[in-house]
């Protein structure tokens, strides 16, 4: 049961990228923000369905951080076995621009326009948390990336084209060479990239992505957990606590 006296306001509209009516959940009202990305096709109520929230509850309710939570369209896009590659990789973009030109402004507009907004996701939620950041450090202001891959490829059946690519930090990352791009990605002091290394976990993924950017002189923190930590819910509801706690 999600904490009583916890603030908490649903909210909808219906996107212009997107051409579909969007839900959004905020959790709290003061502090800085966290985007919260769902793990595969769930929807905004995945994480507090999974009592993440309640985890998180001494520091929405302390003021120190709010929380906001939206859909995911992977079962328009990567995860709709029954859709052309193309076709998913348009609807990935038009994910992003709901992203950067809805939700973003969304968030400063109920918050302020100094209020410092941080990505966040677990499992293939990972992966879109760390992409939304690295391709628009400038709304953008850090990551936490749990239990995640950084390679699209990952997730396309096979399909590879420029979209897939501009959408696979692992690849993106590697080849860019743009000094003000990645001056904008070092400013961040809050690249946390987080896996267990228990059941279905992929500890090798984390570690062969920090690599890359550790390669191009950007600032991150890597932290692989033992072999008792899963991919599962409960690794999630442990990290995320610990890092507002210690990092913030």
């Amino acid at each position: 049961m999600l904490v009583e006296f916890m603030k908490r306001e649903l909210f909808n509209w219906h996107s212009s990228a997107l051409q579909k009516d969007m839900p959004i959940v905020r959790y709290g009202d003061y502090g800085f923000a966290i985007l919260l990305v769902p793990t595969a096709a769930a929807d905004y109520l995945e994480y507090e369905r999974f009592q993440l929230m309640e985890t998180l509850a001494p520091y929405i309710n302390s003021g120190k951080v709010q929380i906001f939570s939206i859909n995911s369209i992977n079962n328009e896009s990567w995860l709709n076995n029954e859709m052309l590659g193309e076709h998913k990789a348009i609807r990935q973009n038009q994910f992003n621009e709901y992203v950067y030109n809805e939700v973003i402004p969304f968030i400063k507009t109920n918050t302020s326009a100094e209020t410092p907004i941080i990505t966040c996701g677990a499992s293939f939620g990972a992966l879109h948390s760390m992409n939304l950041f690295l391709k628009r450090p400038d709304l953008i202001n850090g990551v936490i990336a749990m239990s995640g891959v950084y390679d699209l490829t990952e997730y396309t059946k096979g399909y590879f084209d420029d979209q897939v690519y501009f959408n696979s930090p692992h690849h993106y990352i590697a080849n860019l060479t743009n000094h003000n791009a990645l001056e904008q990605i070092r400013k961040s002091n809050h690249i946390h990239i987080l896996t267990g290394a228990g059941d279905y976990e992929d500890p090798e993924a984390s570690k062969h992505f920090a690599a890359i950017l550790y390669s191009k002189g950007i600032i991150y923190e890597l932290d692989v957990w033992g072999k008792e930590w899963k991919h599962d819910w409960p690794t999630w509801r442990a990290m995320l606590p610990l890092y507002l706690e210690t990092r913030f």
